[in-house]
């Protein structure tokens, strides 16, 4: 079967349209461009579809290699068999294709290896076939003795040392074992008694036992991490009469035979000592795997849903990296997010100059008309909101919002930081990362490496690099969404644009700074190392407002121009006219033809030209408008202001397994447990949401919540 017709019968699409992406892809296309402006070819199949392609095209083509490796390696050894050689064909896993290999794989010294090398193959042969009536094996044991092997004992041990290594590489018994210990199998943990876990962070598992197949993500990421670090010990557990009955339907004892007991001890031998340990290892890699991929899915959800913020646009803000010791670092941005001035303040301990933090706070919200203040959610993120709060009292027309500062310290100390910032205090510099966070996070938060922007749990126990290209394409994805203004936009955001990346990313500005702002799409292609193909797939994400084609303004592709010009032709507006006159001339047209007729009429799919239609009726619009704004206070309450029953607004900071935490305006996130959320909801970072309190624990800073909004 083809790759196409295999990854079509996994993702549930037509084969065409699989094939249509590997073909797109294999020529250099990126995800975000085929998904955006090849719809006709693959049927509208969307990124997440041609990344579950371009991902099962990768694991297919892992497995075929795989597969021809271990196909020379046994005809290396002059036992490929056509059975085996058809098996190995058929094999469509790289777990199937490693049963079937396991039997001729180079092993190291083991002592099945020791008792055939003395000659011992043909006595595990004579128990193998369990001959009938009674055997003397102590004589049959005597014909292999030699200078090695010089009693009976170490020869029968021998013989069974081979067929334990038969039993444990026998390809169905494994396969069949493994899917009993998943089905039945339990992980079982508890407590390294000499360890320490003074926070007892593993106590839930210092006593736990739970069937594998019912083991969730966050339970499995735990244990690894509580056995990395020695404070559990755990064990696969499969009970004997979960493996006895498999491995005796291919290894069967006959009750009659004189050698029953000899392949029984062999069985047991080879159960204990090599499947079973196998097994286990086999079932927590895959736990591991399957955690790695569902915690990567939260990251990615996360990252999505705080890249995806609306922007807050028109205000000068003061934003606040807060401290104790080292003082509040301030820095004040004007709507562009140009630095006005930076400076510090020490309200907290241990210089606790709290009204002369007070009195600067309100020089420069006076002077600089500031109508929003950004704070820090690090340490001293609510000393310092009760201080944002006082001076809110005092002065009119301003609010305050706790922002995420993850990464912030990274930036500081980056090239690119420097590079913007220069001459800035790199203490400073966090302060302004965190006022432009609530301009545009998307902006500001594509500066700083994915992974240390905090989106998830475990985040150090999945595997990096698998972290780093899932975070990786949720950026490219979110900034090639939203489009990018080319005359603005930083290196960093440009980096992730659609076919440009880091160095083409850097020729474009500096070409900017020498020739001044683009002028059209057109005049991208003068950037030296910028050909053909990089324009194809950028210039539809780049946006170039007030230039000499309106067009450039929209996410309409530069090879639709002539059909986008046709479409308002024929709703008799000019291109240039108002977004206010060409709206009803286009609704008009479409209340005279479909979609589909126009389509025709114009040459061109009729998929790009519902975007191209969409675009003409609103150009320029941004899809983080779509999301709700984050919400802005203008007072804060502590634990002790709250009460069982007690309603608020909250803002979702991270989505977890187990439910979600919620910012309410005091120093704890509260747990919306998942027990909470109704089923037909799904949360996600930033999502503005009503809660109740149903409890608060003071002492150890816990506050439990429940949903209060409504459900569909």
């Amino acid at each position: 079967m083809s790759y196409a017709n295999l990854i079509a019968e996994k993702i549930q699409v037509r084969p065409q349209q699989v094939e249509a992406a590997i073909l797109l892809l294999e020529d250099g296309n990126t995800i975000p461009f085929v998904a955006r402006y090849r719809k006709e070819a693959t049927g509208l199949l969307d990124e997440e579809q041609l990344r579950q392609i371009q991902d099962w095209l990768e694991k297919l083509k892992a497995i075929d290699e795989r597969r021809e490796t271990i196909l020379a390696t046994i005809d290396g050894q002059g036992k490929l068999t056509e059975e085996l050689k058809e098996q190995i064909h058929q094999a469509q896993t790289l777990t199937q294709l490693e049963d079937l290999y396991q039997p001729y794989k180079p092993k190291r010294r083991t002592r099945a290896m020791v008792a055939r090398e003395n000659g011992l193959e043909g006595l595990a042969t004579l128990i193998l076939s369990q001959p009938k009536g009674n055997v003397d094996l102590v004589e049959a044991a005597t014909k292999y003795l030699n200078e090695k092997v010089d009693n009976h004992e170490l020869a029968l041990q021998g013989a069974r040392d081979i067929l334990a290594e038969m039993i444990s590489d026998h390809p169905e018994v494994r396969a069949q074992l493994r899917a009993k210990a998943w089905q039945w199998g339990n992980l079982l943990c508890e407590k390294n008694e000499k360890a320490e876990d003074p926070k007892r962070v593993y106590e839930l598992y210092y006593s736990f036992e739970c069937r594998i197949e019912r083991l969730r993500p966050h339970q499995v990421l735990a244990i690894n991490r509580g056995e990395a670090e020695k404070v559990l010990k755990v064990k696969v557990q499969v009970e004997e009469r979960d493996w006895r009955g498999i491995v005796e339907s291919f290894f069967k004892p006959d009750p009659k035979s004189g050698c029953a007991g000899q392949l029984e001890l062999a069985i047991e031998d080879a159960t204990e000592r090599l499947l079973l340990p196998a097994i286990e290892r086999d079932i927590r890699r895959q736990l591991t795997e399957a955690a790695w991929s569902h915690a990567l899915k939260v990251f990615q959800d996360n990252l999505r849903a705080l890249l995806l913020q609306p922007p807050l646009k028109g205000k000068t803000i003061l934003g606040i990296d807060p401290g104790f010791r080292t003082g509040c670092k301030i820095a004040v941005v004007d709507p562009t997010g140009k630095v006005l001035t930076t400076g510090t303040i020490y309200p907290h301990e241990p210089q606790k100059q709290w009204a002369e933090s007070l009195r600067e706070l309100k020089h420069w919200v006076n002077k600089y008309h500031i109508n929003l203040i950004t704070i820090g959610n690090g340490t001293a993120s609510r000393e310092t909101e009760r201080l944002v709060a006082e001076l809110i009292r005092e002065v009119e027309g301003v609010c305050y919002l706790i922002v995420n500062e993850a990464g912030a310290s990274v930036y500081s100390a980056s090239p690119l930081a420097r590079e913007e910032l220069p001459g800035l205090d790199v203490s400073l510099r966090g302060a302004v990362s965190i006022a432009r966070r609530a301009q545009d996070a998307l902006a500001e938060l594509v500066k700083i490496d994915p992974k240390s922007i905090g989106v998830g749990m475990y985040q150090h126990d999945v595997d990096q690099g698998e972290l780093g290209r899932a975070l990786h394409s949720v950026v490219e994805s979110v900034v090639n969404q939203v489009g990018v203004d080319v005359n603005t936009a930083s290196p960093a955001l440009l980096t992730y644009v659609s076919g440009i990346g880091p160095r083409l990313a850097d020729k474009i500005v500096a070409y900017r700074n020498e020739h001044g702002a683009f002028r059209s799409r057109d005049e991208l292609k003068k950037v030296p190392g910028l050909g053909e193909k990089a324009f194809e797939q950028a210039a539809g994400f780049l946006r170039i407002h007030g230039g000499s084609e309106h067009l450039d303004a929209t996410a309409i592709h530069p090879e639709s121009y002539p059909a986008a010009k046709a479409v308002l032709a024929l709703a008799g507006v000019k291109q240039s006219a108002d977004p206010g006159q060409i709206r009803p001339a286009l609704q008009g047209l479409l209340q005279q033809s479909s979609i589909d007729a126009i389509a025709k009429q114009v040459g061109i799919g009729s998929f790009t030209l519902s975007d191209i239609v969409e675009q003409l009726l609103r150009p320029g619009r941004d899809p983080r408008e779509d999301h709700p704004a984050p919400i802005l206070r203008s007072d804060v309450l502590s634990m002790e202001d709250l009460r069982p029953g007690m309603r608020l607004k909250g803002t979702v900071r991270n989505v977890v397994d187990f439910g979600a935490f919620v910012d309410i305006g005091v120093k704890q996130d509260g747990l919306l447990h998942r027990s909470q959320i109704p089923h037909s909801l799904t949360l996600h970072t930033g999502a503005i949401i009503d809660v109740e309190v149903i409890q608060v624990d003071i002492e150890r800073g816990r506050i439990s919540l429940s949903w209060a909004g409504e459900t569909a």
